[in-house]
């Protein structure tokens, strides 16, 4: 084991697209962890796919490197808002974080949450200023701002006093000084950590104490358990005692034992460079990874079996505030393309993900056809549907829908979020109109100096979905949108929705050019010539705010007449590709997202049209449309 003093355990923290993964890439470089023929990717800590195709980190990623004779544990964590929780339950294992800000960007909405806890949990953050190297860089601006944001969130004169870095994580070199020092290397940073982070404090003569904040699932070991080891020491074959806790109450002031385990650890590891590696014992100021106790969940505390009066305070988990369901595709191309899944697999997919995956929740309300899902937002959802695809499985999810609670008073309450809108000027007028049609508030705006205007408003999490696209629209690709959780609130009323109908399939069969040129002046067309469609699935957005039944597979009657336009070719637009993530934000209350491996569709609840007719006049409130 290696002596406490010389290790050091830190996060990364920042808002999304700051840099913290490809800063690890030149830490690794300089620290070398690979050898110097290995051919190594960018951003090394993304190796799911799903995470370098959409450039974020989905996951808390643990890593070490060494730098002369410490050992430095570094955790590389979620930038995105729908996976902050992972970012709460990180600080609980380290004892600073590398706050990134971005020179250009200054902080953002991420940039304060991931500060707050940090701050709250006692931390004396290190600032690093990162791409200061870019043409449009303000660095003074970014640190002063940041500054301001220490005091705002009611940092300590010792935590306001912190050391600040600048540099280049693309380039690989950070320094203390960027007028005087050379702009090379990174042992600036190194030698800021061994400095100023104090080595973890546990007593390692003192009985055996652990708390678990993050899980992991093996098909053959089961449950596993990481968090950092706070006195103590463990060996593989050690009895120890686990002790569940609960909160009690919505207020969180009081909990609970909710359970006791007495077991064996089977397996330990520790990490070297990117692998883990299994370790016989581990001590105190260790990260580690954990097998034995069957039942390992977030909050747990893992104790020396003699001590079973210690118990530690349960972590605070985030709650989810939207839900949507999943349910079994039931449309006339199921299995098809994919695997089709029963309800039984969905489920059982679905509790799979939930071992390990604190923010979900999965509800079996009964339903023959599918089950309640519930996550951070809507992209904590879109990554979990992506990744079932993925692997072959064929679906359907519903609209996403907010999760609302009650006060005291029975006050219905639905969650806000702060959205921050960075905007050329001349797209205020229409981002302001729209956003306070969805019932946000406007709170304050700032020039960037840049011909950028910064705009914030608190707005329902309703309010956000299906806005991003429209956003984009409005603002010619030119906008950045970002938001974040603050709270529940009164309910802010309705919220308007989608201004545009769907074009609906009236037939099954291919589509035809003849029949999508005409169907084109109406609406957008989701679909290209040659491809096969079905009644009920969704072929377009139409013009208008009503549905408009169709038939694409329509061909053109044959005669024997000679047309003096016979030779003139049918010109058609580019279909508008639903993505996953658009289409979860388009679709309507009636409306479902079929996913397979191959293909996004967007279908109708009820497929047949006369069946749809009735529904709707029975106030099923399943259909909706209005023939044209």
């Amino acid at each position: 084991m290696r002596d406490i003093g010389k290790i050091r355990n830190v996060a990364i923290i920042a808002h999304i697209d700051h840099g913290k993964t490809t800063l690890l890439d030149s830490v690794f470089r300089a620290a070398r962890v690979f050898r110097e023929n290995a051919k190594v990717e960018e951003r090394v800590m993304d190796n799911n796919e799903l995470e370098r195709e959409r450039g974020i980190t989905i996951r808390a990623k643990h890593c070490s490197v060494e730098w002369k004779d410490t050992l430095i544990n570094i955790i590389d964590t979620p930038g995105h808002a729908d996976f902050s929780g992972e970012v709460e339950r990180v600080l609980s294992m380290v004892d600073s974080v590398l706050l990134l800000v971005d020179a250009n960007e200054g902080p953002m909405p991420q940039t304060r949450y991931v500060l707050m806890r940090a701050l709250k949990a006692g931390l004396k953050p290190i600032v690093v200023v990162n791409k200061v190297d870019r043409p449009n860089a303000s660095v003074q601006s970014a640190l002063n701002a940041t500054f301001d944001l220490f005091f705002e969130l009611g940092a300590t004169e010792e935590q306001a006093d912190f050391p600040v870095l600048y540099g280049s994580g693309l380039h690989g070199w950070f320094v203390r000084d960027l007028e005087r020092d050379e702009h090379t290397g990174m042992d600036a940073l190194f030698e800021t950590i061994v400095e100023n982070v104090a080595p973890p404090s546990g007593d390692p003569e003192k009985p055996f104490l652990l708390q678990s904040t993050t899980l992991a699932w093996n098909d053959y070991i089961g449950r596993i358990g990481c968090g950092k080891v706070l006195q103590g020491r463990v060996k593989v074959g050690d009895p120890i005692l686990r002790t569940g806790t609960a909160w009690k109450g919505h207020d969180r002031k009081d909990w609970e034992v909710s359970g006791r385990e007495s077991a064996k650890v089977t397996h330990l590891w520790v990490t070297h460079g990117l692998q883990l590696v299994e370790a016989e014992e581990v001590g105190a100021g260790d990260v580690v990874w954990i097998a034995g106790p069957e039942e390992i969940q977030i909050g747990d505390t893992l104790a020396a079996a003699e001590t079973p009066d210690i118990v530690l305070a349960p972590l605070t988990i985030e709650e989810p505030t939207v839900s949507m369901f999943f349910l079994v595709n039931t449309g006339p191309f199921s299995g098809k393309e994919g695997r089709a899944v029963t309800l039984r697999q969905i489920r059982d997919r679905l509790m799979r993900e939930a071992r390990v995956n604190v923010a979900l929740r999965v509800e079996d309300l009964g339903r023959p056809d599918g089950i309640k899902v519930s996550g951070r937002g809507e992209l904590h959802l879109a990554i979990l549907i992506e990744e079932m695809r993925r692997e072959g499985m064929e679906f359907c999810v519903s609209r996403p829908e907010v999760i609302t609670d009650r006060d005291f008073e029975g006050n219905l309450l639905e969650p806000i979020e702060q959205l921050i809108i960075d905007v050329p000027e001349e797209h205020q007028g229409v981002v302001i109109e729209k956003v306070s049609k969805r019932k946000g508030e406007f709170t304050s705006v700032q020039n960037l100096g840049t011909g950028l205007l910064r705009l914030e408003f608190n707005i329902p999490t309703r309010g956000l979905i299906g806005y991003r696209n429209e956003f984009l629209t409005d603002t010619r690709g030119l906008g950045i949108m970002s938001s974040r959780f603050i709270g529940y609130d009164l309910w802010r009323g309705e919220v308007t929705g989608r201004s545009r109908g769907s074009l609906v399939s009236m037939d099954t069969g291919e589509a035809t050019s003849y029949q999508l040129e005409n169907l084109q002046e109406r609406g957008t067309l989701f679909v290209s010539p040659m491809e096969r469609v079905y009644e009920g699935m969704v072929v377009g957005e139409h013009a208008r705010t009503n549905d408009l039944p169709c038939n694409p597979t329509k061909k053109k009657h044959v005669t024997n007449h000679r047309s003096a336009t016979k030779d003139n070719t049918v010109i058609l637009d580019v279909p508008r590709r639903l993505t996953l993530d658009t289409a979860l934000e388009w679709i309507a209350e009636d409306e479902l997202v079929e996913v397979s491996p191959l293909s996004v569709r967007v279908r109708k609840i009820i497929l047949n049209h006369d069946a749809r007719k009735k529904a709707s006049r029975r106030g099923a409130g399943a259909g909706d449309e209005d023939a044209a």
